[in-house]
């Protein structure tokens, strides 16, 4: 009953990915810096806009994770699988391969690093949600049976002797 739930190889990733992140922003916003003036002012307000909607939701995004594996906490790690899923996936994806971007060397580099770190806890926070929830399911059916036989239910549902069903052999008789 007391079976460790969390993924040490997930927990790993989010380890390195907490040292990852601030070299990935110094990185991108020295880039954004260097680019800034030949890009299109609405690639400025775009690029902009990710860059600060991808720090705060990965600071939030990586809270939930440690909350949500090392506490096997399911909502916080299905808030951290749907985070990286939904909103920092297509984000990194769009700087990544959008060439409008004026993608430098340095800019592909990590931010091929970000997707691999991002696609590997994507993977391992479904395998471990997976298997918690399993895990709490089994738990939950096992002490609702374990309450009905401490408190059965009372014979409501049970007929009547008058009522009760004929036997099989009585029932073709004249």
């Amino acid at each position: 009953d007391n079976e460790i739930l969390s993924s040490l190889p997930l927990q790993m990733s989010l380890y390195f990915n907490v040292y990852f992140f601030p070299f990935w922003w110094l990185s991108t916003v020295v880039m954004l810096h260097l680019k800034y003036p030949v890009l299109s002012d609405y690639y400025k307000f775009i690029l902009i806009t990710i860059m600060i909607l991808a720090s705060l939701i990965e600071v939030i995004r990586l809270y939930l994770g440690y909350m949500g594996n090392l506490q096997q906490k399911v909502p916080e790690l299905a808030g951290f699988w749907l985070l990286s899923l939904l909103l920092q996936f297509p984000m990194i994806l769009f700087l990544l391969f959008n060439e409008s971007l004026k993608i430098q060397p340095l800019e592909r580099a990590v931010h091929i690093v970000f997707v691999l770190f991002l696609a590997f806890q994507v993977i391992a926070a479904f395998v471990t949600l997976k298997r918690m929830v399993n895990k709490l399911a089994t738990h939950f059916y096992l002490n609702e049976f374990d309450q009905l036989e401490e408190h059965p239910l009372p014979d409501v549902y049970r007929l009547r002797k008058e009522e009760r069903a004929v036997p099989i052999a009585g029932r073709f008789t004249q």
